[in-house]
């Protein structure tokens, strides 16, 4: 395979979409943590308890799927400023390390996903359990 300078500008639109959706999903967990703190404080039920040690698992792998995203965007622009300058075995290394850098923040994506899934999972069966 040939690599060009187009090569590794194809996944810019990719990766911004991706951080997109990354900040996306922080906000809305900050929003929920905001929530509970303006909550009553002197009285935490159990699975508000689980909540919080959730949202802070989820909190710490949103920053690990930005961190690898934005590392793909970082090793996707030096691939290009590689083959600019003639260095192609430079840029085919760096362009395969930002592959990898974004499997690996989608596959952190897809974990904190299970975990929200999981969340949510909790919080209905609470609501039933308090329905009957």
């Amino acid at each position: 395979m040939e690599l060009t300078l187009t090569t590794p500008a194809l996944l810019f639109p990719a990766i911004s979409l991706l951080l997109l959706a990354y900040t996306n999903r922080f906000l809305v967990l900050a929003q929920l943590i905001r929530q509970l703190h303006s909550s009553e404080r002197d009285y935490f039920e159990a699975m508000v308890q689980k909540q919080i040690a959730n949202l802070r698992r989820r909190i710490a792998l949103i920053r690990l799927m930005q961190a690898l995203g934005v590392s793909s965007f970082i090793f996707c622009t030096l691939s290009m400023f590689s083959l600019f300058v003639d260095h192609l075995r430079l840029a085919e290394v760096l362009f395969g390390s930002a592959l990898v850098l974004l499997v690996a923040s989608l596959l952190v994506s897809l974990y904190e996903i299970a975990i929200s899934t999981k969340a949510i999972e909790a919080e209905l069966a609470d609501i039933v359990a308090k329905g009957r």
